[in-house]
């Protein structure tokens, strides 16, 4: 059910500071009007139906102050919070809260604090609402209680009893006032150690927060994976041993070193190693072919709610620029009113397709927070994670495919997606779940969309990674679709040899990093062995894989 918009009516002579006023209050998602004197903002207050009250007044004048005691003493006007804008000092402040004014602010004001009052009042006026909805409810419910025992009392005897009984009544409706007084004020004081514990939670998000990025920094993270990427080129292996036996062949024939045949002998080896990685380049070719098209890069965004309230999280405010409104501090100003963009951290993996509508991946890909350190405080501090969105991004295909969770492996760090994918008709890939399909030595294939995007945009040219990131504003969403607009998304391929094969784990050396894991490891018959769900940090290193056998209990029917 859609939550009633809280209406504020402003008056303001300086036409600078009003246009100021409504951008930001509109910005954190209030209704605002701004009333064309001080006289029509009195007379629009008096009508009822305005919630906040801003007026920007001088209290010297007789006939302001008298009007502003005159609302806040009407009964339809009562719940009406008043804050005071005055260019005075303490005293005038003072006189301000004097007349009624529930808050005073003198300037300049910060946009934040402002905010911060304006929510405080609200908050105060909703609770003042409802308490009042409870009394009149234990009033209206005293009064038919009293009506019904009058209409009983038909002789003297029940009169007498039915005015012992009503007395009774009023002493229980009385106490049941008491007791709802007592609890709205323990809620009260209950709400604000929540909003204390909430905001050290905030502080964990502003660490996790990716969904807005300045286009500076994304330019300068994609420049650098370039470079990185450029050091891990399949190619490089095949271009290293080739340049290796050229300069052995030419000591060789040279006569220069007294040692020709230990050259000779590492010029064997050279060719034997140059042949194999020839070899398996060629075998991995038409794997790649056939199942590229079938490995996805997954989006996964998170938004985060109150589990006291269920309310979610939201920024306090966007500026001008689309940036989101900061504190003192420089951090960015959160809360769980109005109607700003929610607060949402991305997160990317990568997905291949198992079957008719389903995508395996990790279950860390699926829900980001599981076993996650940072997001783990945020819980403890009292927010929840959800998926807000989480969408398949494959090559060549026309739009992005909602994807939603299936399954969730109770033994390995697995999940099966679904999602209708009837209009891509891509390839299913072949699992081979024997113990004995993953040898070590063995060499293997490694497909999968490592660090996300920022690998993705540094394949691409500089000139369309300046046009894209200007589209889209640094927007992780409008990147990913740029990206597929463009038919840039592919998977990396990396290509390496088993090092160990243990119960629960493969442990390979095709190199990958973050953002990588869910992507299929693939044998050389073409077959996929396992899952990517650990990674270390940057390219290389040892990686590993959840052996396919424990995807098995998820795709039975």
């Amino acid at each position: 059910m859609a939550t009633k918009r809280e209406n504020i009516l402003i008056v303001e002579p300086d036409e600078k500071s009003k246009q100021l006023l409504l951008e930001l209050l509109r910005s954190a998602g209030y209704d605002v009007s701004p009333a064309p004197s001080q006289e029509d903002g009195f007379t629009i207050v008096q009508n009822g139906g305005v919630d906040l009250f801003l007026l920007s007044a001088d209290l010297s004048n007789l006939q302001c102050c008298n009007a502003l005691a005159e609302i806040k003493g009407l009964a339809a006007t009562a719940t009406t919070r008043v804050i005071l804008l005055t260019r005075g000092g303490g005293i005038e402040r003072a006189r301000g809260l004097d007349l009624g004014a529930d808050d005073v602010l003198s300037p300049p004001w910060e946009p934040a604090e402002l905010l911060a009052r304006v929510r405080v009042q609200l908050r105060d006026k909703h609770a003042y609402e409802q308490l009042q909805e409870k009394t009149r409810i234990a009033a209206e419910g005293q009064e038919i209680a009293h009506t019904a025992f009058q209409a009983l009392a038909v002789t003297e005897k029940m009169t007498r009893d039915a005015t012992t009984l009503d007395r009774a009544l009023k002493i229980g409706v009385g106490s049941l006032i008491f007791v709802a007084v007592i609890i709205a004020g323990i809620f009260l004081l209950y709400s604000r150690r929540a909003d204390k514990e909430t905001k050290r939670a905030y502080s964990v998000i502003a660490q996790l927060e990716h969904g807005v990025r300045r286009q500076e920094d994304l330019m300068a993270e994609t420049r650098k994976m370039r470079a990185d990427m450029q050091q891990t080129d399949a190619a490089l292996q095949k271009e290293q041993l080739q340049r290796q036996a050229e300069e052995l062949k030419q000591k060789i024939s040279s006569g220069d070193s007294s040692d020709v045949a230990g050259l000779r002998k590492q010029l064997e080896e050279t060719t034997g190693r140059l042949k194999r990685v020839v070899s398996e380049s060629d075998a991995a070719e038409g794997v790649i072919r056939s199942y590229a098209p079938s490995v996805c890069l997954l989006h996964v965004s998170v938004a985060f709610n109150d589990k006291n309230s269920g309310k979610r999280l939201r920024y306090g405010g966007i500026n001008p620029d689309g940036e989101p409104l900061k504190d003192s501090d420089g951090n960015p100003v959160y809360t769980l009113e109005g109607r700003a963009p929610e607060v949402r951290a991305d997160f990317f993996g990568t997905g291949f397709v198992v079957g008719d509508g389903k995508i395996l991946t990790n279950h860390h890909v699926a829900q980001p927070w599981w076993k996650n350190d940072e997001l783990s405080s945020a819980v403890q501090q009292g927010l929840e994670p959800t998926i807000a969105e989480m969408s398949a991004y494959f090559p060549d295909a026309p739009a992005a495919i909602s994807v939603g969770i299936s399954q969730i492996s109770e033994e390995a760090d697995l999940s099966l997606l679904h999602g209708d994918l009837s209009s891509l008709k891509r390839p299913i890939l072949k699992l081979d779940s024997r113990k004995e399909a993953a040898v070590s030595g063995q060499s293997v294939i490694s497909l999968g969309y490592a660090t996300g995007i920022s690998a993705i945009l540094a394949r691409a040219g500089e000139e369309a990674v300046d046009d894209i990131v200007k589209v889209s504003g640094g927007d992780p969403t409008k990147i990913t679709g740029e990206l597929l607009r463009r038919k840039l998304i592919r998977p990396l391929v990396t290509q390496g040899h088993i090092g160990d094969v243990l119960v629960d784990k493969i442990v390979y050396d095709a190199q990958t990093t973050s953002g990588g894991s869910g992507g299929p490891l693939i044998n050389r018959d073409g077959q996929v062995i396992g899952v990517t769900f650990a990674v270390v940090k940057g390219f290389g290193g040892s990686n590993f894989g959840v052996p396919i056998r424990y995807a098995q209990p998820l795709l039975k029917p």
